[in-house]
């Protein structure tokens, strides 16, 4: 399963990945698209995502059995900790 989570992005981006996902909640979509589709999906947020923000949590072969991908302004960034990746807050 993967999950991108949009803030404040163009309209159109949210239109585009409803032909892929199901938006559950303002923003938040959901759906088992393949690697290659989320690949093209993550492509085009990152090249039309202005000033907004973008986080995808996909499946992963590793430990924790997904990753995250962040994009946008001001994001949270994915870090590796011992193996283990949490998200690091961005400095001020």
């Amino acid at each position: 399963m993967t999950v991108i989570v949009l803030i404040a992005v163009p309209e159109g981006l949210r239109g585009h990945l409803t032909r892929w996902m199901v938006e559950v909640n303002a923003g938040v979509f959901v759906g088992t698209p393949s690697r290659r589709v989320r690949d093209r999906l993550w492509q085009l947020l990152t090249e039309r995502i202005r000033d907004g923000q973008a986080v995808m949590a996909e499946p992963a072969n590793n430990e924790q059995g997904w990753a995250v991908r962040t994009a946008g302004r001001d994001r949270w960034r994915p870090t590796d900790f011992d193996g283990l990746i949490l998200s690091a807050r961005p400095g001020k």
